[in-house]
């Protein structure tokens, strides 16, 4: 989820923590309940600052060990020990549990939305994206704003919340009947299907989907349960080309391939260079496929320029990529 639907979790689980009778009872423990929520409901990003350096780094790594099982712990038992030193005489056992839960949640419904995390290392690197929920989801949101706004107007905030993630509970289980239907109306549609990658969008009864047949790769949109394509590309390998074969040694293309299941590639031999280029299909804009990565080479295939990210004109990623027009 979005950082912003992040902090109203932690808010939300601080005013939860108020059900459970030693916090509830302490309030020098509850005020140290609800730090340490806000900063579990935060901490797995704290990938992000990787952008700083480039965004094959963040690629790579966004969502994956900090998001980990091992991380799950470390966490907890890290912010734990911070907030002990601040609140010396709390119940120690009572804040890491409360800590562990914010930690636990901000995990568990990353893996909702399209693009997932790592949750399964050690074991292993598999993406685990169920695809139900937009990273920001408007309704969860304001669900979670309403709550806050009740708690001002003197409502319990224990109860408050409790009621309020027992409707998301429901809206959840609504999301995953979406995708079953969507799903069933696309086998019903397309010949050979293989898999069915969806993307919720901002809208309740729109989504984006991403289709893999045996012949081709559909992209479509699924909108008030109707099926609508929009691009169709031949399923073609990726050959042993030799630029492909320099270029996947890039950075930024190999954080590309290790993130996304269902691309497109192309090959450009210009003049004085070639250009590589792979193409997620998820990620459709106003007719644009904005996440690429792209790998310029001279004609002695050393790589000149490359660029990995989200990109929404040709003009830009020239720019970005400081190259030779093509």
């Amino acid at each position: 989820m979005d950082t912003g639907t992040h902090i109203v979790m932690g808010v939300a689980l601080g005013s939860m923590a108020t059900l459970d009778p030693v916090v509830s009872h302490d309030p020098v423990l509850a005020h140290a309940v609800l730090i340490g929520a806000l900063a579990g409901s935060q901490i797995p990003d704290i990938d992000t600052v990787l952008k700083l350096k480039n965004n094959a780094k963040y690629i790579r790594n966004h969502r994956g060990i900090t998001h980990s099982i091992p991380a799950l712990f470390l966490w907890p038992l890290l912010l734990t020990g911070v907030l002990i030193y601040f609140y010396p005489d709390v119940n120690v056992f009572h804040l890491w549990l409360w800590i562990s839960v914010a930690v636990w949640l901000h995990v568990f419904v990353d893996l909702f939305n399209a693009y997932g995390t790592q949750a399964l290392r050690p074991f292993t690197k598999k993406w685990v994206a169920f695809g139900v929920i937009n990273t920001f989801d408007p309704i969860i949101f304001g669900l979670h704003l309403a709550g806050i706004g009740l708690l001002f107007l003197g409502a319990h905030p224990g109860y408050t919340f409790l009621a309020i993630y027992a409707i998301l509970v429901g809206y959840y289980v609504v999301r995953f009947r979406q995708q079953v239907a969507i799903k069933q109306a696309v086998q019903q549609q397309i010949p050979n299907v293989e898999q069915i990658i969806t993307v919720p969008t901002f809208r309740f009864r729109e989504w984006h989907l991403a289709i893999t047949a045996k012949d081709y790769f559909y992209v479509a949109r699924a909108k008030n349960g109707a099926i609508h394509l929009l691009d169709t590309f031949e399923r073609c390998p990726v050959p042993a080309h030799p630029a492909i074969e320099v270029a996947k040694r890039d950075e930024n293309l190999a954080a590309f391939l290790s993130f996304s299941p269902v691309y497109r590639w192309e090959v450009n031999e210009y003049n004085d260079h070639y250009e590589v280029r792979f193409t997620d299909l998820r990620y459709r804009s106003k007719g644009y496929y904005p996440f690429v990565a792209v790998v310029q080479l001279d004609r002695d295939l050393k790589i000149i320029s490359s660029y990995t990210g989200w990109i929404f004109s040709e003009g830009k990623l020239r720019k970005k990529l400081e190259l030779i027009p093509s």
